[in-house]
């Protein structure tokens, strides 16, 4: 077999967990953030996609964010394609409109004495938090059961600043998790020195979360490493964890970070990224940014640190797509433990979601 001229195999196929891994998808009965709220202006849609499914996700007039299955029962085209009227997806190509139940209840032109048809669209739970949307595109009665990631350095009237990244990327979610969970990769960070040596000191998966901890060096940035307090904090050690499916991370309570990844198909992914900070010093004098300047600082921070950074990681991801999408059968050369422990907890759950599913992995439950 050469594999330059074959594709990876479907994860049916495949042989190997590397393999497995980037051809998995994410079980659909968890929440997922889709957009930033601030991107969804009242009386529009935008399309959003789950693991290849097209979702239309709109806010209302009345601030009510829906989201429902991206298609007119009509002529089936895409409903984020047409506009919000009121508290009604409109579809562009003959105006029938829908409520937030997924129910037909206009037609605009003669229906030639057809009478009204009884036609509702498959609907998702929708939630807003931490700035962001978030939707449950698996079996709507397991919802309530679960529960977005609770973040409380996020909520109440003393929540820290935080203004999320978001972009999309050219690469599987396996690759980014793998990236920003496994810190052997100081090399392509030097620029920045986010992180300098990883000892790793902790690998453990308990039930579906990855445990990993890493004797490191954070924040030694040559200006970066100035907003960073390390006399006031332990700046030798981060703990990360790989939370199915989402990933977060922690440095003495005090530097912490999630990650959230929505699965578009085996090879694009996007990426909501939140950082926040219990204080941040001002460069070069014996002071904290006072709390109320935080969220302009972190602004600040997004676009001439943590964005440049954050860049470096898509360049490296999307590079191993392009290089596994060539050389997939290529035997796998892995040295970090931790990787193999993401990857066999992302294959467990996808095949785990598969069984439940009956094999096809689009209908969500």
């Amino acid at each position: 077999m050469n594999p330059q001229t074959s594709t990876p195999p479907a994860f049916e196929d495949a042989d190997r967990l590397r393999q497995q891994a980037r051809a998995a998808g994410l079980d659909p009965n968890y929440w997922y953030a889709v957009e930033e709220v601030r991107r969804i202006k009242p009386e529009t849609v935008v399309e959003v996609v789950f693991w290849k499914r097209s979702i239309a996700l709109y806010r209302t007039a009345d601030d009510s964010f829906h989201a429902v299955e991206n298609r007119c029962a009509h002529r089936q085209i895409k409903l984020s394609l047409g506009d919000v009227t009121g508290c009604r997806l409109v579809c562009a190509y003959h105006g029938w409109q829908y409520d937030g139940d997924g129910r037909c209840v206009e037609i605009p032109h003669d229906r030639y004495g057809r009478g009204f048809p009884r036609l509702t669209l498959r609907t998702y739970p929708v939630k807003v938090r931490y700035g962001l949307v978030w939707l449950f595109p698996g079996d709507p009665a397991q919802a309530q059961d679960r529960q977005i990631p609770h973040i409380p350095e996020l909520e109440g009237p003393a929540r820290w600043a935080c203004v999320p990244l978001v972009f999309t990327w050219s690469a599987h979610h396996s690759m980014v998790i793998d990236n920003v969970s496994d810190f052997t990769h100081a090399h392509l960070h030097r620029q920045y020195r986010p992180f300098e040596g990883a000892a790793l000191t902790r690998c453990e998966t308990i039930d579906d979360s990855v445990h990993v901890a890493y004797a490191s060096r954070v924040g030694r940035g040559r200006f970066s490493g100035r907003f960073v307090e390390h006399d006031r904090i332990d700046t030798g050690r981060i703990e990360l964890c790989y939370e199915y499916p989402y990933q977060w991370s922690d440095t003495d309570g005090a530097i912490k970070h999630w990650l959230f990844v929505l699965p578009i198909d085996e090879r694009t992914t996007r990426v909501f990224f939140l950082f926040y900070f219990r204080s941040l010093k001002i460069p070069w004098l014996p002071f904290r940014f006072p709390r109320f300047a935080m969220t302009a600082v972190m602004k600040l921070s997004n676009r001439l640190l943590i964005g440049p950074l954050l860049d470096q990681d898509r360049f490296a991801v999307e590079a191993e797509q392009e290089g596994y999408e060539s050389h997939w059968d290529a035997p796998p050369v892995e040295l970090n433990p931790a990787v193999q422990a993401f990857q066999t907890v992302t294959v467990r759950k996808w095949r785990e979601f598969l069984e439940r599913d009956g094999g096809s992995g689009t209908t969500g439950g």
